[in-house]
């Protein structure tokens, strides 16, 4: 049997799907639907539709709040804005196992290729950076990165 936590998950995304990628929900409405208490909601939100996953969340609180959730465009086609959001929204460092999360990602997404992927995960591995000492190499990491997702993304 599903957890809760895996409907809800579900209900968002059929409702993105019904909505062509951009769904706009009451949290307190979707809790009462689904008989459990807001912070539920939120936890799912916060947990399953994040910026790495692919998503963008915007909420707004009080009486006629909402949290409005988009799906960013992954598509090879129009990959561009999808890795401009990322580096938007990229740290300022970054651990290997973050950027090889993040690069496992656009694989899935078919953003970048295995092969680019491969090369990617070369470039910002520790044993890359190993003549860099810590923190300054998940800072030279991210910027590695960064870089990559912005030559892509033209």
């Amino acid at each position: 049997m599903a957890r809760l936590s895996d409907i809800i998950e579900d209900f968002i995304k059929q409702a993105l799907r019904d909505a062509e990628g951009v769904a706009e929900i009451q949290r307190n409405e979707l809790a009462s639907h689904f008989n459990c208490v807001p912070s539920q909601i939120n936890y799912v939100i916060s947990t399953r539709f994040t910026h790495d996953r692919g998503y963008y969340v915007e909420s707004r609180r009080g009486g006629g709040g909402f949290i409005r959730i988009s799906r960013v465009n992954v598509g090879r086609g129009g990959s561009g804005g999808y890795l401009m959001h990322i580096v938007s929204s990229l740290g300022s460092r970054i651990s290997q196992q973050d950027a090889e999360a993040f690069i496992g990602n656009f694989v899935d997404y078919d953003v970048v290729t295995e092969r680019e992927a491969y090369a990617m995960r070369a470039a910002v591995s520790d044993k890359a950076l190993a003549r860099i000492s810590q923190p300054g190499r998940d800072v030279v990491r991210a910027d590695i990165l960064r870089n990559m997702l912005t030559g892509l993304a033209v």
